[in-house]
């Protein structure tokens, strides 16, 4: 029968998210790509450090570690073949059970993201992530220098996401950036049962509830949060809408505006996903983080696209 991923969590990562080439990417933008590829063939027997979603994409593959084909990670990165040997080493080292991998050599590879039947795509250029959430793929920036994930729950993936923009869909999130707070929970108080049109991260929410349920007994489990910038009344909406999705997270934060750094620290996620960069600036040095560049108000004044390799 010809291979297939089909009924598997497929997630799609560049190289710079899974593995640290920071020193590596800082030769490629000094000078070109002839001499990033160069560097990488000199190292290629030195394994790279683990990169910001490490962490993360270990604990994915956990849940095959009985037998299951229940995840599939892909690498799907801007760096040429010759680096990509690096790649692959690197993950074997680690004990990294990956087999497949795409190298577009400077070109965006957000296209094989469909073909892939892709369930999230984290890279550290932004503009393949805008491109992947504009086909309706869960994408991420991740933050190269963010925090490791911590060691402590060796045996439990632990995801974080924002709420609105990220989950649910940025219709409430306009309303908090042209009128202000108390217009916000005046509009989320009114709708209260009324569930929130879906966000771009729903899809892998809903694809993590359906490998928790068939890995009841496998060797992994998933705990995930809610960590949001809401307080009450709002709070009831986001609550509701998760109910009527039938979906449920364990933990729910309602932090009214305060830092989410330190409250993510205390929770331990493998991976924080949000779509202001403020949010993921204070969590960064804290947890390993990344930028959902969708909905209203999500690039900071004078910020820049994260180009370089990745």
């Amino acid at each position: 029968m010809p291979a297939t991923l089909d009924g598997r969590l497929v997630v799609a990562i560049s190289s710079r998210a899974l593995f640290d080439f920071e020193e590596e990417n800082r030769v490629f933008e000094a000078t070109d790509d002839r001499a990033y590829m160069q560097l990488q063939l000199q190292r290629l027997d030195d394994p790279a450090r683990p990169g910001v979603a490490f962490s993360l994409v270990n604990k994915l593959l956990g849940f095959n570690a009985d037998g299951a084909a229940r995840v599939e990670v892909v690498i799907l990165s801007r760096n040429d073949p010759v680096s990509g040997m690096r790649v692959f080493r690197s993950a074997q080292h680690y004990g990294l059970p990956i087999e497949r991998g795409v190298f577009t050599r400077g070109e965006s590879p957000w296209r094989y993201l469909r073909p892939l039947r892709a369930n999230l795509f984290l890279s550290t250029n932004q503009a393949d992530v805008r491109s992947a959430l504009e086909a309706q793929v869960p994408a991420a920036q991740a933050y190269p220098h963010s925090a490791q994930a911590s060691a402590a729950h060796p045996t439990e993936l632990r995801i974080a996401f924002d709420g609105d923009a990220v989950l649910f869909s940025d219709e409430a999130e306009q309303v908090y950036q042209r009128e202000g707070l108390a217009a916000f929970q005046r509009h989320e108080s009114g709708r209260v049962a009324t569930p929130l049109p879906p966000g771009p991260f729903k899809p892998l929410l809903e694809a993590l509830h359906r490998l928790r349920h068939d890995s009841e007994r496998g060797p992994m489990r998933i705990r995930t949060a809610l960590v949001t910038a809401r307080s009450a009344p709002a709070h009831e909406r986001a609550i509701r809408t998760l109910m009527d999705w039938q979906i449920e997270v364990d933990e729910a934060m309602f932090l009214g505006g305060l830092p989410k750094g330190e409250i993510l620290r205390e929770f331990e996620p493998d991976f924080f996903f949000d779509d202001q960069t403020g949010h993921v600036d204070n969590a960064a040095p804290h947890v390993p983080s990344g930028h959902v560049a969708a909905g209203a108000g999500t690039l900071a004044p004078g910020a820049t696209l994260q180009l370089g390799r990745s």
